[in-house]
């Protein structure tokens, strides 16, 4: 069952960080599609991850995971309507949605392990930073995204090192290459906008 889920959660991630970073050079309607379909497939490998942290206790990064899914329904939204069409309350409950789940990893974790105490918590710390403000900026069509879910790809192929994952090992290694790419790309674009 480990090998399926590190299949399907990888591989869709893996997936995700590909249709992103290709969508920053191309144009409006061929990057429109490629972002949209790259929001659905990220939501649609949440619940491989969420069973594998949760199963490992990991529940900083398990809550987090499961949490940012409304940020992602909102880049989702976001990206459908152009960013030209703000939701008042939906932003409101992605916050509140993030902001409890930060709350909820890290009181369940410190409970569970007494604190903050190991190596893995922290790898988790860095992974719900890299991954809640990654997915924000990137619902936001801001550039820094892409610099967060850096953070959040080395904080995870550590973390599934330490945990002997190996094919999310690969997959986050190779998501990097890919999230680098689409900072770059970003970075190009922006550029040629001023």
């Amino acid at each position: 069952m480990d090998v399926i889920l590190q299949i399907w959660g990888g591989g869709f991630y893996l997936i995700n960080k590909i249709l992103f970073s290709l969508s920053e050079n191309k144009h409006d309607i061929v990057k429109k599609k490629l972002k949209i379909i790259a929001w659905i497939i990220y939501i649609l490998g949440v619940p491989a991850w969420v069973i594998i942290l949760v199963g490992q206790q990991n529940w900083i990064a398990g809550s987090i995971e499961a949490g940012a899914i409304p940020a992602m329904l909102l880049g989702l939204y976001n990206t459908y309507h152009d960013h030209k069409k703000q939701h008042k309350r939906f932003n409101q409950f992605v916050s509140v949605s993030i902001y409890g789940s930060i709350v909820f990893g890290l009181v369940h974790s410190f409970n569970i392990y007494g604190g903050l105490t190991s190596v893995t918590q922290i790898l988790e710390i860095g992974v719900m930073l890299g991954f809640l403000l990654g997915s924000y900026y990137m619902a936001k069509n801001n550039a820094n995204g892409w610099l967060f879910f850096m953070l959040m790809n080395l904080s995870m192929a550590s973390l599934m090192y330490l945990q002997g994952y190996p094919i999310l090992i690969a997959q986050q290694l190779l998501s990097f290459i890919f999230v680098l790419y689409g900072f770059q790309q970003s970075r190009k674009r922006d550029k040629s906008a001023i």
